[in-house]
């Protein structure tokens, strides 16, 4: 690298996806434990646009401090260009993949051509996938790991006083409601991985594409309400969240879960009465359970679906086409 510049997405200001702006930036410095990323495609998440307007439905409490200028994103692929000294198990010219230093928000500035990661967010990308589908990943992935399979840290839990426990998915049947999505097509694959018994609830052009990931039934949302058709669930994942995710207990049995990945439950007394668990959590970077989802992926027992691609310089169609809806799989910006 003979400059001290590169290309990234930045934003001056909150607002729309009008803020994001194509322009040259510092080139990240190498801290220790750190390695620096050429970065060759980017996946965006649901926090991306969410910071992009400023957090405007948290509680003032919750949104957090962020210095302008500054680069969105967490989910990158791409080659490593320099390592700290004190960084072993990575070296120029490996493939990596990672969400990296999620959650603290604006500080993991991948919508650019290089990114400096905690080595310990990365994990080396799997042989078998590209770029793309790699990018697609982690966020994602890790997301539905950490609720369905294993949490994987002690950091407290900012959304409820006790840690969020998995549940043993085995001979299960669980609803995954979302299942198109980024989290949702690939819970619907991991828990048919561990066994269970998935019910996948989506609009009705998405059916054959959750069928073909492994989904033993289907409901079409537009067509009938889950609570209605439903019965006896043992666990539901609902990566929609928000207010209506109560309607979701009239489909558990006693002594069943409910995990919502987004705030906006309400209903803990009617849950209280019902036996029913509810349990979310936030989802952090962490390189060895990635190396693990890594592997599902190079075996091709998960699989990432990408709904659509854009040139980084092109980061606000991608931000347009997000909040149009409807996605199947990830949206991911490539980076040449």
């Amino acid at each position: 690298m003979s400059t001290n510049t590169m290309k990234a997405i930045r934003q001056h200001e909150f607002g729309g996806p009008e803020v994001l702006r194509y322009e040259e930036a510092p080139l990240p410095e190498l801290k220790p434990g750190e390695v620096l990323v050429r970065v060759h495609a980017v996946g965006i998440n649901p926090p991306d646009w969410y910071l992009r307007a400023g957090y405007k439905d948290l509680p003032p409490e919750w949104q957090p401090a962020v210095s302008f200028p500054f680069i969105l994103g967490s989910d990158v692929s791409g080659v490593v260009e320099a390592v700290a000294t004190d960084v072993q198990g990575f070296s120029i010219g490996d493939e990596v993949f990672g969400m990296v230093r999620f959650p603290s928000m604006g500080e993991s500035a991948a919508y650019a051509e290089y990114v400096a990661a905690p080595a310990s967010d990365l994990a080396l990308k799997p042989a078998g996938i590209d770029h793309v589908q790699a990018a697609g990943a982690p966020m994602a992935g890790l997301t539905g790991w950490q609720y369905l399979i294993e949490l994987g840290h002690n950091e407290p839990n900012p959304f409820q006083p006790e840690s969020h426990r998995p549940v043993p998915l085995g001979g299960k049947t669980v609803l995954v409601n979302g299942a198109a999505g980024g989290v949702g097509h690939l819970a619907v694959q991991l828990a048919k991985w561990k066994g269970a018994h998935v019910i996948a609830v989506a609009s009705g052009k998405h059916e054959s594409f959750l069928r073909e990931l492994g989904a033993d039934e289907f409901i079409d949302y537009t067509k009938s309400s889950p609570e209605d058709v439903v019965h006896d669930v043992d666990l539901v994942l609902d990566t929609l969240g928000g207010p209506s995710t109560g309607r979701f207990l009239r489909t558990l049995k006693r002594g069943g879960a409910l995990f919502p990945v987004f705030l906006g439950f309400s209903d803990a007394e009617e849950a209280a009465k019902l036996g029913v668990t509810v349990s979310l959590t936030q989802v952090r970077s962490n390189g060895l359970q990635l190396a693990e989802f890594g592997r599902l992926l190079d075996a091709g027992t998960v699989r990432v679906a990408i709904d659509s691609t854009f040139p980084l310089a092109d980061a606000r169609k991608a931000h347009e086409r997000a909040a149009h809806g409807h996605i199947q799989g990830k949206i991911v910006l490539t980076v040449v």
